[in-house]
Order: structure tokens, then C-alpha cells, then sequence
């Protein structure tokens, strides 16, 4: 490893692509025949398979979580700060793996994989995905690794509502369950922030009803217009005053319509690279996902009945400054839990940072991750640990 990565980084990692031949039933009534997962892993599987862990990633995410594709690369995977040597999730003990979620635009069948049956893009032809469908699909790599039940299952927002999908949907198959910066279901307020955002994306005149891979163009300015959207809802009151405040680019106002505050630029600096990185039908794929997510729907709308079955230990982790998945909400899933009598820890963690807190090392918040992190490991089983 080149001395310019830090110490506690898991270093250069390889993507690898797992394919799936089983046809995989969708909620929405299709089937994805055959299906390909582009994952990461990092750390060594112990000899009974019992120190896996499973991180599920939120809208925008992929399989990248930790170190660096190359040593030119100057960023690190997304979730950088809790995954490697030493950190939260540490590689010295479990065995990580990662993944890019079906539907999803960085290697995993999706959008912009071959449709068989027209040899073009699936494009908006692609199924509809939901949590429920991601956790089957997770269940089966699972599987392929040989991993009969996770030490833990880990996800920050929709990585957090997959995380909660799992212990209800396998109960036998997690021993811990991570949930942050997570919600039981979404509220009229965030569905109605994600029907803007795929708005924006639809009614660009590049959009062509979701066949623009077949013209060369994307739908750019709506991507940019979603993402700006996005990431207004993500930052925090506090947080965008103490990093923007009014703060001019020029020092002065010049009295026309181009970027003049910092906080204008900084927004259409992120929607821009979004717009090149991320595809748009794979957007408005995730964000359905979101909205169609509540596990308690099939118990009569009782979180309560939705978690009686769960087998495995939770952690549940808010932030004081997310008003998009607010902590009143993550109470809501411990109070679900407590009401079935299930074993719950749960931190409030002071940030200004707002929901993206949780992709942020405040020092608090790995203090408390890192102490339940060694919660999961001492319940590896002692024949997983001799072989560690």
C-alpha cells in the first residue's frame, strides 16, 4: 500500500460483479431473469462465516465504501471514516461487503443494463425495485459467500429502512442491526420532496420519456435541479448558515441573475458533478423506493407486530439537526421495538451537519458506533473468533 494512504485505510480495492442466474420475483408483479451485483468486500471471512457484514447504502450510494480504486484516486470510498483498520467497522476483525443495489448506475443490472428481449437499454423499462426486493437479493449473495447470518446488517437513511427490512424479513439470518439517520416510512413531506426532484428529471426535453441513452444526451439540467433539491434537504439551517451565511463570491452584489452568494455556487457546483456521475432513471427508481417503503403495512400498520419477530440486538442513531429523517422519527422505530419487548440501544447525537451527519466522523457519533461495533464483535461465535 503506498505510503500516501492513511494507516487505518483498507487501501486499493477491487470491484467485483456476481451473477445471479435464479430468476428474482419483484413486488411489482415482474422478474428479473438473470441479474448481475457489483459488490466490494474488505477484511477476511472467518472460516464459519460468521463475522460478515452487510453495509447497505442510502439513495445515491453504491458497493464503493472504503479505500481507493487506484492510487491516483484522491477521494476514498463514501463511507470512509467508520470502515478499515482500527475504525468502526474494523477490517481486522469482519468481513465487509458491499454493494451496489439492483437498479442502481454503477455496474449492477439496472437502467442502463442490455434489455435481452430489445438489445437496447432497459432505460424506463427497467422494473420497479423496492426495499423488500433489495433484501432478497442481499439474502442471495449471502448465500453465494456461503454467510448463513450476519454478524450485523449497517445502513445510514435508505441503507438504514434495508437494515430494518432485514431483521423483520430474516430474522435468523442478522444478529445485530445498525439503523441511522433512518425513518419507519417517509413522511407526506419527503415524498413530496421526491416527486419534485423526478419532476425536475422528467420534464427536462432531454428526458425523452427515459429512452436518452439512445439519443447520446442526458437529462442534465433535471439532475442538476433534483440534486440542488436533494441537497438542500440533507444540509441543516445551522449548518448552511455557519459554512455560507450570506457570505458574496465577489464581495458585492452585482445586481443580476448569476451566482452571487457562496451558498448559490456551492449548489450548482454539486448539482453539476452529480449530473455526470449518477443516471437519471436510476434516480427516480430510488427515490420510489423510498416512498414505498413501510414494513409496517402488511401488520395492520403496527410497527409493533411489523418487529415482533425480529431475533437480533438493534442500534438505532439520530442526529439533532436532520430534519429530513428527524429523530422523532427514529424514535418511532425504538418505541416499536421497546413495545415488543426487543433489545434496543439508541443515541441522539449532537450535529449541525444535518441528515448527512451520519456520512460525517463527529467525533461523538464513532465513539458510540465504534462501542456497539464491539457489542457485534463479541458475539461472533467463539469458533468465528479462533479462526479470525
Amino acid at each position: 500500500m503506498p505510503q500516501s494512504f492513511p494507516q487505518d485505510s483498507v487501501g486499493i480495492v477491487t470491484p467485483q460483479t456476481i451473477c445471479f442466474d435464479q430468476p428474482l420475483p419483484l413486488a411489482c408483479g415482474r422478474q428479473l431473469d438473470n441479474y448481475e451485483l457489483v459488490i466490494e468486500t474488505y477484511g477476511t471471512l472467518n472460516a464459519d462465516a460468521s463475522n460478515a457484514i452487510l453495509v447497505c447504502h442510502a439513495l445515491s450510494g453504491n458497493h464503493h465504501l472504503a479505500g481507493y480504486h487506484s492510487e491516483a484516486e484522491s477521494k476514498p470510498g463514501w463511507w470512509d471514516s467508520a470502515i478499515g483498520p482500527g475504525k468502526p467497522i474494523d477490517t481486522n476483525i469482519f468481513f465487509v461487503i458491499g454493494l451496489n443495489n439492483l437498479g442502481g448506475c454503477h455496474g449492477s443490472t439496472g437502467p442502463q443494463s442490455i434489455n435481452p428481449e430489445t438489445g437496447k437499454p432497459f432505460g424506463p423499462d427497467f422494473p420497479i425495485m423496492t426495499v423488500p426486493d433489495w433484501v432478497e437479493s442481499q439474502a442471495r449473495l449471502a448465500d453465494h459467500f456461503g454467510i448463513q447470518q450476519w454478524a450485523a446488517v449497517v445502513g445510514g437513511s435508505l441503507g438504514g429502512m434495508q437494515a430494518l427490512q432485514w431483521a423483520i424479513n430474516y430474522p435468523q439470518r442478522i444478529r445485530h442491526c445498525l439503523i441511522i439517520a433512518a425513518a419507519p416510512k417517509l413522511s407526506a413531506q419527503n415524498i413530496a420532496f421526491n416527486e419534485v426532484a423526478r419532476q425536475a428529471i422528467t420534464r427536462d426535453p432531454d428526458f425523452n420519456n427515459g429512452h436518452f441513452y439512445e439519443n447520446g444526451n442526458v437529462p442534465k439540467t433535471g439532475l442538476m435541479l433534483a440534486r440542488m433539491l436533494g441537497h438542500i434537504t440533507y444540509l441543516s439551517d445551522d449548518g448552511m448558515r455557519e459554512k455560507f451565511g450570506r457570505e458574496l463570491k465577489e464581495g458585492k452584489i452585482s445586481y443580476d441573475f448569476n451566482p452571487q452568494f457562496e451558498v448559490e455556487s456551492y449548489l450548482r457546483y454539486q448539482g453539476e458533478r452529480f449530473s455526470t456521475a449518477f443516471d437519471a432513471n436510476t434516480y427516480l427508481l430510488m427515490t420510489k423506493a423510498l416512498d414505498y417503503f413501510d414494513p409496517a403495512a402488511d401488520y395492520g400498520h403496527n410497527l409493533a407486530d411489523a418487529v415482533r419477530n425480529t431475533r437480533c440486538k438493534f442500534m438505532v442513531i439520530s442526529f439533532t439537526s436532520d430534519w429530513r429523517f428527524s429523530p422523532e422519527r427514529s424514535r418511532e422505530i425504538v418505541d416499536a421495538l421497546v413495545t415488543a419487548e426487543k433489545q434496543v440501544s439508541y443515541a441522539e447525537v449532537d450535529s449541525d451537519h444535518g441528515h448527512d451527519a451520519f456520512l460525517i466522523p463527529n467525533p461523538r457519533y464513532m465513539d458510540i458506533y465504534s462501542a456497539y461495533m464491539k457489542q457485534v464483535a463479541n458475539d461472533i461465535p467463539v469458533t468465528g473468533k479462533e479462526n479470525n
